[in-house]
Order: C-alpha cells, then structure tokens, then sequence
C-alpha cells in the first residue's frame, strides 16, 4: 500500500479508510462491514501485522453510522438519498475528521498494545491523521474538480 511513504521515519498515510468514508450509506451494512473486513484482512497481510487494520477499519465501518446521523442529521428514511458530496463542507471535514482519528488511535493503539508508549500512540495518531486527512482532501479536491 502506502508503507514506503514514511514522513519523519513513522508517518504514514492510512488511506484505505476512504472506502469507509465513500461507501454509500443506503447500500447493505453487512457488506461494507464485510469488504471492510476483508479490505483490513488484505492490508495486513502485505503489512506483515496481525490484524489491526482489519478491527481499525471494521470498528470505524460499523460506528459510522452512528456519526452520520450526529453530524449530518440524517435518519435512516433519509439513507437511500443520502450522498455525502452534497453535504457541506464543515460537516464532512467533522465526519472524516472523527472516522480517521478514531481508526488511527486504534491501529497504534493495538500495534503497540503498550501503556508505556501511549505518548507514541498519541503522536503517531495525530500525525498520521495530519498526513492522511491533508492525501484525502486533496484527492477529492482532484477528483471532484472534474464534476
């Protein structure tokens, strides 16, 4: 994936994680929870870890819906019209925000499954978020552009 992008020897971007974030929300839970799982299942077998991308992104594919319904207000009659594109700005940066803050403090979390490290935790979460969120709005800046 990305592993070979390190900034500063242990800055990564996670951005398998847009999957999450772009799956339509009217389309069945159990299968993004599925291709999460598998998706997580995959990059840890090229990142030689022992499954904490696969519970990463499957913890964040199963509580967001939760943060659909906080941020954007949305109840699940509003799911089949639901597109995120459509939704401001300030609303999708909260949403993205939480999602990849959430998944990166558990993956450094269960990688170092330390407390002596947590300051390692911490500053890897943050940084790595830093990283991941600067890649993600740039991306859809690009992509959306041609719109």
């Amino acid at each position: 994936m990305l592993n070979n992008i390190l900034l500063f020897g242990s800055i990564n971007p996670y951005l398998y994680i847009v999957f999450v974030i772009l799956y339509p929300v009217k389309e069945n839970k159990f299968y993004l929870l599925f291709f999460s799982f598998l998706l997580g299942l995959f990059v840890d077998f090229f990142s030689d870890t022992v499954g904490v991308h696969a519970f990463s992104i499957t913890f964040i594919a199963y509580i967001r819906l939760f943060f659909i319904k906080v941020y954007f207000r949305k109840l699940e009659l509003d799911y089949p019209f639901f597109k995120l594109q459509s939704e401001s700005f300030g609303k999708k940066f909260n949403f993205v925000v939480t999602l990849t803050l959430i998944h990166h403090f558990l993956l450094f979390l269960l990688a170092n499954f330390s407390f002596f490290n947590f300051s390692t935790v911490l500053s890897n979460t943050f940084f790595s978020s830093i990283f991941t969120l600067v890649l993600y709005f740039i991306g859809t800046a690009i992509f959306n552009e041609n719109e």
